[in-house]
């Protein structure tokens, strides 16, 4: 990856509200991301987001944490 190109395994929640936004057709804010973190999302050590790993977690918040 390039510094242009961020991997999927480390972006900021920024750049994760972004990439929702443009894939969901839905306006996803960073704080809606942090609100999540706060909630339990899962974070990298370094702060930053796993795209799939997120996303593994929102699936499973909506369908009721099972």
């Amino acid at each position: 990856m390039s510094e242009t190109t961020p991997s999927l395994t480390a972006l900021t929640a920024t750049q994760v509200a972004k990439v929702l936004s443009a894939a969901g057709g839905r306006r996803i804010t960073e704080e809606m991301i942090h609100a999540d973190i706060d909630a339990g999302a899962p974070v990298n050590p370094d702060g930053t987001l796993n795209l799939v790993h997120y996303t593994a977690w929102l699936a499973k918040e909506m369908a009721g944490g099972d």
